[in-house]
């Protein structure tokens, strides 16, 4: 309980417009506080014992939710498999990031988007490294940069932007989606990566049909597999609701 209260009030105390903030009484209030900071806070660096406590309070939470092994995920088709759950808690090699162009993470205190879990549950570090390597620049749809996963149980995280669809997908939706995954398998293949989970890419916010959506992951994975046979030991479509379990199942025939 000390340890989370001095980092919330590291983070206040690093922006005077966040002075007047009154700490909750609850452990559960205080630790959507912590989120919330954490959210809306600009990359910069911070001191040691900060990131030292932060690290412990972040690997605890998420061995508290639970870790999950790829390798207690039993494959549905060949070598991929479809697994219902939190991906901030899944280890394996590689999980994919579906975020926004800058790669800054999720700015909303306490949304529950997959960029805003990701940025949360891998601590401040991830911002600061994206903020490096953008430089202020944007990322193209169906691109993408491989990070470190910080406190994750992954070794990496990738991350990539996908298409926002007002409507029917245009061609330029469908090929960028389509980008999204083949160039995510291209860059594990280059760096020796066995293992990768994608989460349902554009489907949520950015509005791209699910079924269609499910229909070009899973035929581009397919394809890639057909063409790079041995490079990967395990790929993994992570879905978070029911409607997305049934769609994968159907699909994944």
């Amino acid at each position: 309980m000390n340890n989370l209260i001095f980092l919330i009030n590291e983070l206040i105390r690093e922006d005077n417009k966040l002075s007047n903030i009154e700490i909750p009484t609850s452990l559960e209030g205080k630790k959507e506080l912590y989120r919330a900071l954490r959210n809306i806070r600009n990359p910069k660096p911070i001191n040691e014992e900060y990131l030292k406590l932060q690290d412990e309070y972040l690997q605890n939470e998420i061995k508290e939710k639970g870790i999950t092994d790829e390798k207690n995920i039993s494959f549905n088709k060949n070598i991929i498999s479809i697994w219902q759950g939190d991906i901030t808690t899944l280890k394996c090699d590689v999980i994919v990031n579906a975020c926004n162009e800058y790669l800054l993470g999720c700015f909303i205190p306490g949304h529950n988007c997959i960029d805003n879990a990701i940025h949360s549950f891998a601590g401040i570090e991830l911002r600061e490294e994206c903020n490096d390597i953008m430089k202020g620049k944007t990322l193209p749809n169906g691109e993408v940069v491989l990070t470190s996963a910080y406190n994750l149980p992954s070794k990496y995280i990738i991350q990539t932007v996908g298409p926002k669809v007002s409507g029917i997908p245009t061609k330029q939706d469908i090929e960028d989606l389509r980008n999204c995954y083949f160039n995510s398998l291209e860059l594990c293949k280059e760096k020796g990566l066995k293992t990768i989970a994608f989460p349902c890419i554009s489907t949520g916010l950015y509005g791209f049909p699910k079924e269609d959506a499910s229909e070009i992951a899973i035929n581009t994975i397919k394809d890639y597999l057909k063409n790079n046979k041995n490079v990967f030991k395990h790929i993994i479509f992570n879905v978070f609701t029911d409607e997305d379990l049934e769609i994968y199942t159907n699909n994944l025939k």
